[in-house]
């Protein structure tokens, strides 16, 4: 059976990645997946090769762990919105991700991700569990939540939750990835938000008017 870590070594063990995911990320926005190294990665980090493969066996393991670093947020940062202000709350949940789609770094790492994944099997087959970013599992949360109080009708919130942030990525993320001079105002942002939501409530909200049930044929058992 293993032996638990003590505190002293569960938060030498923390630092040690904190740093490596640092020196990581630096050296793969600097050139790229294909040219970085995981001993390069160990040295700027000021850890040895050792350490670094405990935590990150291969290269492509530390690349995922990097862009969801990149996507986290401190503690605290990303709060639940309140229950039965299905508008409200699904507003502070849009204009939180749009913050999470600005930072720069996501953008870089993800067009490394989407521009060198065809190219190496091992980065292609990763599952990325952006579920675990807070800004992810709180719509999923709220959702959840919505649903359970009543103020909101939906079979699969994990569904609307992509197609909440989906309407939001479309416009004011995934063009920056094309067009480099694509940008947007913070009415237009705003806008794009606002749009998504009032799309989410007037389908699934309370209010909304529930579609009748198919009549089975009366051919059908």
């Amino acid at each position: 059976m293993a032996r638990e870590l003590s505190a002293y070594h569960r938060q030498i063990a923390a630092a040690n990645r904190a740093a490596i995911i640092a020196a990581a990320t630096a050296l793969f926005l600097e050139h790229g997946y294909d040219r970085t190294s995981l001993t390069r990665v160990a040295e700027g980090a000021g850890v040895s090769k050792a350490t670094l493969f405990k935590q990150f066996p291969t290269k492509a393991e530390l690349f995922e762990a990097m862009v969801l670093a990149a996507g986290d947020a401190p503690a605290g940062e990303v709060v639940d919105p309140p229950i039965g202000d299905f508008s409200g709350g699904l507003t502070a949940l849009g204009n939180a991700y749009v913050e999470l789609l600005n930072r720069p770094r996501m953008e870089q790492l993800l067009r490394i991700l989407i521009g060198e994944s065809q190219r190496f099997p091992e980065l292609r087959e990763r599952t990325f569990d952006f579920g675990t970013l807070p800004v992810f599992a709180a719509l999923g949360r709220y959702l959840r939540a919505e649903a359970a109080a009543g103020t909101a009708h939906m079979d699969d919130p994990d569904a609307v939750a992509a197609q909440f942030l989906g309407m939001i990525a479309t416009v004011v993320f995934w063009p920056r990835l094309i067009h480099g001079g694509w940008s947007l105002s913070e009415d237009e942002t705003r806008n794009v938000v606002d749009e998504a939501v009032r799309t989410i409530v007037a389908r699934f909200g309370a209010g909304r008017i529930r579609p009748a049930a198919t009549p089975r044929s009366s051919r059908e058992g």
